[in-house]
């Protein structure tokens, strides 16, 4: 179980961003179009330079390689990027229980990637962040391509990883009904400026 938490993190184009997320936490992130969210994201996963700090369960992401702090904050971006031929050369120890849940037989590793749909990218991505057995999860829309009996088992699985691994979850998505429907905190980039919502909207 862990907790993350920024401190004065202050990716390009934002005023200085202090939040945290409790260990099993979940809070989600909108904004308009190039308002800085996905920029946000990539800080927080050490991918762009950046003042200020972001924290996991106390340990600072300075005190880390970059590698060693990725591999703990998980961060699933709008479009994953494949190096492999096929599916199953992507993960180090696949899950055929989570695959599953995600609505694929063990078959999948062994598509080749280049046949993959958006959706299966999107939900595949997903298994393969998770194998990773990260501490704290970064999600850049990770249902927007999906149609509505996948975005239910993505929804109900990162909902049972958090729940059972006391990850903290900070998810970008424009979806109202999803905001609503899954709870936690709600914040919104506006004028760069992150701003805490009374209610998910």
């Amino acid at each position: 179980m862990a907790s993350l938490r920024l401190q004065g993190l202050c990716p390009l184009g934002l005023q200085p961003v202090d939040l945290k997320i409790k260990a099993g936490g979940l809070a989600f992130l909108y904004g308009p179009s190039g308002s800085g969210k996905t920029l946000l994201l990539r800080a927080i996963a050490d991918l762009d330079p950046h003042p200020g700090e972001a924290f996991l369960d106390g340990t600072a992401r300075s005190a880390l390689t970059g590698p060693t702090w990725r591999q703990r904050v998980g961060f699933l971006p709008a479009e994953s990027h494949w190096w492999g031929e096929q599916v199953g050369a992507h993960f180090s120890s696949p899950d055929h229980d989570l695959l599953g849940s995600l609505g694929f037989g063990p078959e999948v590793l062994g598509w080749e990637v280049r046949r993959l749909s958006t959706g299966e990218r999107q939900r595949l991505a997903l298994a393969r962040l998770l194998d990773n057995a990260p501490q704290a999860l970064l999600l850049d829309e990770a249902t927007a391509n999906l149609d509505p009996p996948n975005r239910e088992r993505v929804e109900d699985l990162v909902e049972r990883y958090r729940r059972t691994q006391g990850a903290a979850v900070l998810w970008v998505s424009h979806d109202p009904e999803q905001r609503r429907r899954l709870g936690g905190a709600c914040y919104r980039i506006e004028e760069g400026l992150l701003v805490t919502e009374q209610r998910c909207n």
